[in-house]
């Protein structure tokens, strides 16, 4: 859906307009500042008010439904490939890696400021970094700072500390787009003859921020990257 979006503003005069002017690091500082209030006052919302599993209806298409990631996309884990890694270790090693890719992330939005790169290049990276750490800071810091959601509401700096250690929170989820649910003919490759969600995957602010900003990277790539 992002990128069905991202395609119809091609030809749009105002995106024209907002690719020409230039991006500074004031201006791209102000989106990520941006982006991570609305992604962490989310979490943190939705953390210490529902438990695990626990929905609320906005529509009948769109749910907040409260879930925990403790790994990669999709919620799969280093230890589900390399047998002999324990989940917490398997944990820490994926938070690191997330953090010195973050880096990585930051000189590059940096670096192109710095050689007033494209303005479409520019936000990308930027909502790439925003919602990299925005899951980050979940990793690092939620499971010192919040009990469990199992069975009870998570409380916010419990005294007997919180449900992992440093390193190793799991991130939040929480946007559930249930739109069409339903039996696909048997003769569909791979889901046929089953009852289907779409879209059934949970996500958070962070996740739509990194895929707004891959997805404008593809379609754009031209505009962006002009050399």
């Amino acid at each position: 859906m992002v990128i069905l979006g991202l395609t119809n503003l091609k030809n749009n005069p105002i995106f024209t307009q907002i690719q020409h002017s230039r991006m500074t690091l004031k201006k791209a500082s102000v989106l990520i500042i941006i982006i991570l209030l609305i992604d962490q006052i989310s979490k943190i919302y939705v953390k210490t008010h529902f438990v695990i599993g626990e929905d609320a209806e906005i529509f009948n298409w769109f749910k907040i439904l409260f879930i925990e990631n403790p790994g990669m996309a999709w919620g799969t884990k280093i230890s589900d490939f390399v047998s002999f890694i324990s989940d917490s270790t398997a944990k820490v090693i994926l938070t690191i890696f997330r953090i010195i890719a973050v880096f990585f992330i930051g000189y590059w939005l940096l670096d192109s400021i710095k050689k007033n790169a494209s303005r479409i290049l520019i936000i990308g990276i930027a909502l790439i970094f925003s919602g990299a750490l925005g899951n980050i800071i979940d990793s690092v810091f939620y499971g010192v700072l919040f009990g469990d959601s199992s069975g009870a509401i998570a409380e916010f700096l419990p005294e007997g500390g919180g449900y992992g250690k440093l390193l190793q929170g799991k991130v939040v989820d929480m946007l559930y787009f249930p739109i069409w649910q339903g039996y696909l003919p048997e003769w569909i490759p791979f889901k046929g003859g089953k009852n289907v969600i779409f879209f059934e995957p949970v996500f958070n602010v962070a996740d739509v921020a990194i895929s707004t900003g891959v997805g404008m990277l593809l379609i754009f790539n031209k505009k962006a990257f002009k050399s």
